[in-house]
């Protein structure tokens, strides 16, 4: 399939540059957030969810929560303002020691009456801990490296539904993004531009179906490709479309012509 091996070429670019970044770091704490993603609702059990926090390197971890509305346009372009007032976390903070594990507990205190899904970011940020004196690391550390990682939480109203159509699907040279630490811009990739519109009033994370394109290549012969959740989540992530809103994915599928493209989903 054409898109597997356009995606695993990008793949093995960035761990590349990800194994490289993380060789210059010469001492740093990580952590472990999960889920990623989490689905709530603003009244009834659904209103309370769970996140865990895992410390998985040597050293004390100290960490606090945050969270952001994330708000995200047609592009994908992302707008972000502070909403710790939407949620009553505990603990807001914490300390763990090698191997720890800390549950943190979500619950929705806005609005419960909101018309749509909103979506935030939950932050869990480390913060800088003092070293022991004595310790190997308190002798050779120069650089203390902060993590910052982010689930993703969705509130919708009980039961609302997404409703979700392709607008408009056709072959077109877009701009890839550009891997960190690289100078120059990637070249034009020819694949194929989704534009889908929900008109439901809960979210969609159409990362979770399986997307089949149909239409004609260059020389006006039939072309069928079916691209797969994995390798979807590979290029748009959860495929996040807001409720009442617009969201164009482009898709590393390269050879159709500019004739019609059909697009269908499957579970």
């Amino acid at each position: 399939m054409a898109i597997l091996s356009v995606l695993k070429r990008q793949s093995k670019a960035l761990l590349a540059v990800v194994a490289a970044l993380f060789i210059l770091v010469p001492a740093a704490y990580a952590m472990r957030v999960s889920p990623m993603v989490v689905e709530m609702e603003t009244r009834g059990t659904s209103a309370v969810a769970r996140i865990e926090v895992q410390n998985i390197n040597p050293g004390k971890l100290a960490f606090q929560t945050r969270v952001y509305r994330r708000e995200i346009d047609k592009d994908g372009k992302i707008t972000e303002t502070p909403a710790d007032d939407k949620f009553l976390i505990f603990p807001p903070q914490g300390a763990l020691p090698p191997g720890g594990r800390q549950v943190i507990r979500l619950q929705w205190v806005g609005d419960p009456e909101i018309p749509t899904s909103q979506a935030y970011y939950v932050s869990v940020e480390q913060l800088p801990v003092a070293f022991e004196p004595g310790t190997e690391d308190s002798a050779s550390a120069q650089v203390q490296v902060l993590y910052n990682m982010r689930a993703l939480v969705v509130v919708a109203p009980p039961g609302a539904k997404p409703d979700v159509k392709p607008t408009d699907v056709r072959q077109a040279e877009y701009q890839p993004p550009a891997l960190p630490g690289a100078t120059e811009k990637p070249p034009l990739q020819d694949g194929v531009a989704v534009t889908l519109r929900n008109d439901g009033r809960r979210h969609a994370m159409m990362a979770n179906f399986g997307w089949h394109l149909e239409g004609t290549d260059r020389d006006g012969k039939f072309l069928r490709v079916d691209v797969s959740p994995e390798e979807l989540s590979r290029v748009v992530g959860t495929g996040y479309v807001p409720a009442q809103g617009e969201r164009t994915f482009n898709l590393p599928v390269p050879g159709f012509g500019p004739g019609p493209i059909k697009l269908t989903f499957a579970k």
